[in-house]
């Protein structure tokens, strides 16, 4: 079987798009695990692929370059719209993922919007292993822990520099406490309206940025009282904006870039 697919990026935040719409989905774990190898397949830290959708656009399903599906990843989401936007001509349009009808609009430059739905922010919701209060985890570091549609917890620090994230993060990952394990934050206030960010990533490790992440980091830098309601976050690739208001959904906008197209084989 022989898939098309498209490639891009989110400020380092690499993806690449399979449009199966009019097709069945014959995306399995194995064939994203075979094309998420950077040695022997395309490489990427997501995998969006495109589906036929009732009441949407599309519907996008997402997987982990390990193979392990995930709920929600606002870069390749971003660039699902992009590419559905350039189809049509439209400066907006709607896609559903397992976050439920998500909204993106064109932005000035090569930038889109997607309004990622509100954040969950209860200790079911994460998941949480047991009853607690979200904003202070019995962790060393006292992070902060929220859902969008992933599990995120975030820990505020001094000095990011200081952190070695692919030496905390499988540990912090697979947590006891996170039993679906979670997305990890290290974040470094600039001031209320910046913030350095870093990542360790549940099942893809330390990426270049991360939408989704972005986006966690925010929503509990405010809850916390640190950050104002918009925000520019500082990943290694480059700088997204974060919006919340505390009750709404979190719009993130930020660029998104094809890279190439191709045909690839999977097996």
């Amino acid at each position: 079987m022989t898939l098309p697919f498209v490639k891009m990026h989110a400020h380092g935040d690499d993806f690449i798009i399979i449009d199966r719409r009019g097709q069945d989905d014959s995306i399995t774990a194995e064939i994203a695990r075979r094309l998420g190898n950077r040695h022997t397949g395309i490489g990427f830290n997501q995998l969006a692929v495109v589906l036929d959708c009732t009441d949407a656009a599309a519907r996008i399903k997402f997987w982990n370059p390990n193979g392990t599906a995930l709920q929600t990843c606002g870069s390749a989401t971003r660039g699902v719209a992009d590419r559905l936007m350039h189809e049509t001509g439209a400066d907006s349009v709607v896609v559903r993922t397992d976050r439920g009808l998500l909204t993106c609009v064109r932005a000035s430059g090569q930038r889109v919007s997607v309004n990622m739905g509100e954040p969950s922010l209860e200790w079911v919701a994460v998941p949480l292993a047991e009853p607690m209060d979200t904003l202070a985890l019995p962790i060393e570091g006292d992070p902060a822990a929220c859902s969008m549609g992933n599990p995120h917890c975030t820990f505020f620090v001094d000095d990011i520099n200081a952190v070695d994230v692919a030496a905390v993060g499988p540990a912090l990952e697979n947590h006891p406490l996170f039993p679906a394990r979670t997305n990890v934050h290290f974040v470094q206030v600039i001031d209320r309206n910046h913030i350095r960010l870093r990542i360790w990533e549940r099942g893809g490790g330390v990426p270049l940025g991360s939408g989704s992440c972005c986006c966690g980091a925010v929503v509990n830098g405010i809850r916390r009282g640190l950050l104002d309601d918009t925000v520019d976050v500082q990943c290694d690739g480059g700088v997204v904006t974060v919006q919340w208001d505390g009750q709404g959904g979190v719009v993130l906008t930020g660029s998104v870039e094809p890279i190439m197209q191709g045909t690839t084989c999977a097996f």
